[in-house]
């Protein structure tokens, strides 16, 4: 009688994504990817309050409409139709390309607009040009990724990143998207005699604030429990609740000239065409690919500068996610490296493509997808029915207009702990690890800047290595990929010499 705990396959499809060998089954991965969906479908409200509601160097929002009116008022009706547009495109392209990453990669792995990416595009890109010539820049950065995927180059560099970096840019985008929720809440705001103060004026005050409380004290309630889904229902239960209040109390908006306690982004409300509709998906295609390299020299150089700090900043995001994700899985090898690696990286590369032509931002991998994975998944199926859900989630981006940024940041604090528990498997008794990870997790946050964090470690630990006399352990690619930041850091005195 046989003895072995894995099961022949029994179709096609077992075959396909190896579901027995794995040692799972159908309704485990099914299961899976749903949870993973759950854990992360909350982007569906958040990219469109990054995205959707920041205006480019003409004013204009993404759908080229402009935010303000003659007065300087914000117009209500565009910024709303800018919310449902992203909120729709995100939703599609999620579903794209993580039923991709299923399919092709065969991995338990969630895509979709990157935390960090989006913001560092919202809030440094779009103010300097158009939005169709950011999205150019993300199709760019994309492009010269996915080439780097197929030569092995990215593959390399990921197999040659020590584990401690490693960790550290993980941790480090953590930290940053933490920063990013308490800004978005306003429950951290820049001082008057400190770069950093408590809410808008030292202290906590007014109902937009103690709705972003009482929902990071739900979702910490919720995840304690390990009820699956926490993330998502913290969302939908305080923007309710956030709609209740200003049914009663007509809070208003921050933008309101006097109204220092309003809702800092969209106000809460039921909306009037009601909660289901055909998605918008006018930004598909959105996008312009050259207009942002015209205007001399000095421009062209400045954008591919942008271009570069994109790719360095997508390159490496999706690392720490795949580690974490497989070791959850127990799927990483006895070096810690993920089945179909190249497979991983090429659609992940894809995502930023994807997500420049979709204008919703570059997509990546999503450390969520751990939440799936210790609920069974196990295969690419998982990743299957979560881009599935994410199709069916297209058709409810009205819901999207009532959430209050406040609703939906303690999700961002709440993903930098998840991040954060990674900080424990770095030496920190080693120099040649603590350093470069303690640079690379505490300026991303400190600098507003993923990139600024992950170059700063990298040519740390390639100066400490040379300093003790140990520049035969710094691997070759991570000589090149030093010497590139050294170049991104000096981009300020290139742009000078070039006047």
């Amino acid at each position: 009688m046989s003895t072995s705990t894995v099961t022949p396959p029994s179709s096609g499809l077992d075959r396909w994504f190896e579901i027995s060998h794995r040692g799972s089954t159908v309704a485990r991965e099914v299961r899976g990817g749903l949870v993973t969906f759950f854990t992360m479908a909350y982007i569906i409200a958040l990219n469109p309050l990054i995205i959707g509601t920041t205006a480019d160097v003409n004013g204009n929002l993404i759908t080229g409409q402009p935010m303000l009116d003659a007065a300087g008022t914000v117009i209500d009706a565009n910024v709303g139709a800018s919310i449902g547009a992203v909120a729709a495109a995100t939703a599609l392209i999620a579903a794209v390309m993580t039923a991709l990453m299923g399919v092709v990669a065969r991995f338990p792995l969630g895509l979709a607009t990157g935390l960090g990416l989006n913001a560092m595009l919202a809030y440094v890109v779009a103010p300097r040009v158009t939005w169709p010539q950011a999205m150019g820049l993300i199709v760019w950065e994309g492009l010269l990724i996915t080439i780097l995927v197929f030569t092995g180059f990215r593959e390399a560099v990921f197999r040659a990143v020590p584990r401690a970096l490693r960790i550290g840019i993980s941790v480090g985008i953590g930290l940053f998207i933490t920063l990013v929720g308490l800004a978005d809440a306003r429950v951290v705001t820049g001082g008057g005699g400190t770069p950093l103060q408590l809410g808008a004026t030292g202290q906590l005050m007014g109902w937009p604030v103690a709705v972003f409380v009482t929902g990071l004290l739900l979702l910490i309630v919720l995840y304690v429990n390990r009820v699956r889904g926490a993330m998502l229902i913290t969302i939908v239960v305080m923007t309710v609740v956030a709609v209740v209040i200003e049914a009663l109390r007509t809070v208003g908006s921050s933008a309101v000239e006097g109204n220092t306690f309003g809702w800092a982004l969209n106000v809460p409300a039921v909306p009037a065409e009601g909660l289901f509709r055909l998605p918008d998906l006018s930004l598909l295609g959105r996008v312009d690919l050259l207009g942002a390299f015209a205007g001399g020299p000095t421009v062209v150089i400045a954008m591919l500068m942008t271009v570069f700090a994109l790719l360095l900043a997508d390159f490496f995001d999706t690392m720490g996610t795949i580690v974490a994700v497989g070791a959850e899985g127990g799927l990483l090898d006895a070096d810690g490296n993920p089945p179909r690696t190249r497979e991983i990286m090429l659609v992940d590369s894809l995502g930023a493509v994807a997500g420049g032509l979709g204008s919703v931002s570059s997509n990546t991998s999503y450390i969520e997808s751990a939440a799936g994975v210790g609920e069974g998944a196990r295969t690419g199926l998982a990743s299957v029915v979560t881009g599935l859900a994410f199709l069916v989630a297209m058709f409810l981006t009205p819901l999207v207009n009532m959430v209050p940024s406040e609703a939906a940041a303690p999700v961002l604090v709440f993903v930098g702990f998840l991040m954060m528990s990674q900080v424990v498997h770095v030496d920190w008794e080693n120099p040649d690890e603590g350093i470069p990870a303690f640079l690379t997790l505490v300026l991303m946050p400190f600098t507003y800047s993923i990139t600024v964090g992950i170059g700063a470690g990298f040519i740390v630990y390639v100066l400490i290595k040379v300093v003790r006399g140990r520049a035969s352990q710094v691997h070759p690619l991570l000589w090149v990929v030093a010497a590139a930041f050294v170049l991104y850091f000096a981009q300020g005195l290139v742009n000078a010499a070039i006047g």
